[in-house]
């Protein structure tokens, strides 16, 4: 690309990315949303997508550590305290034990991440190291999955509500939570990355980067829907649930 994009347009490159590749299009979550997915396969999710969830403030905590621009480390910081919490507010991730915990999943077994599938867990730890090693501007712009963020956690709520007698609102209270804080995270990052790509070049790696980013979460439904779906290979050392 050698042309240089208006702000708006680079936005709209970018929201054509999650249009085309956010994982909201992923068969495994047309049947977890739909209720097509037995108890098993919905703790198996659970489970794995602990890795996901476990590495975000490790992740931003990367970002800031070399960030030389206070501003941009004061709006950042909140993002790892919404997580590891803060005071009374015990964070994103226990509220994603408690809906494992919900799921009749051990915390420590969880915790441990022995059961998640290796693809979850090299997956996340690729976007570890990719915020921790690009440059600033590659390392925001990967957080701008968030854009695309509320439309699935709505599709969650209503869905995992209404066709799962399992799950009931304490269990689902994470998504809720992010309901309120991921447009805010996302409406920050997407003005940041549309005012300092000043270049071709610099456009292009912040278009990778959200590509990057959305293969990184298909890449952790595909493993499942490989191993809990079908074909239904498990593989030696993974989650295998125990009933239907």
């Amino acid at each position: 690309m050698t042309t240089l994009m208006s702000p708006d347009e680079l936005e709209a490159a970018l929201r054509k990315v999650g249009a085309e590749r956010y994982h909201n299009l992923h068969p495994f979550h047309h049947l977890l949303h739909g209720g097509k997915l037995n108890k098993g396969q919905v703790q198996a999710w659970a489970l794995n997508r602990y890795c996901y969830q476990s590495i975000i403030p490790q992740k931003d905590a990367a970002l800031m550590a070399r960030c030389e621009d206070r501003e941009l480390r004061r709006e950042w910081l909140h993002r790892i305290t919404d997580h590891d919490g803060y005071g009374e507010d015990l964070g994103g991730i226990e509220r994603w034990l408690v809906l494992t915990d919900g799921l009749g999943l051990d915390r420590d077994y969880v915790m441990s991440k022995r059961g998640a599938l290796a693809t979850s867990r090299f997956a996340t730890e690729a976007y570890r190291h990719f915020v921790a090693e690009k440059t600033l501007l590659e390392a925001v712009a990967s957080s701008l999955t968030e854009l695309f963020a509320p439309g699935i956690h709505k599709e969650r709520i209503s869905g995992m509500l209404e066709h799962y007698d399992f799950i009931d609102e304490k269990v689902i209270a994470y998504f809720k939570r992010r309901l309120d804080q991921a447009p805010k995270d996302a409406d920050f990052a997407l003005e940041y990355v549309k005012k300092n790509a000043k270049t071709p070049e610099q456009q292009q790696q912040v278009i990778a980067a959200l590509t990057f980013k959305t293969d990184v979460l298909w890449a952790q439904l595909d493993a499942l829907y490989f191993a809990y779906v079908d074909p239904g290979f498990i593989p030696p050392g993974a989650f295998r649930p125990t009933g239907k």
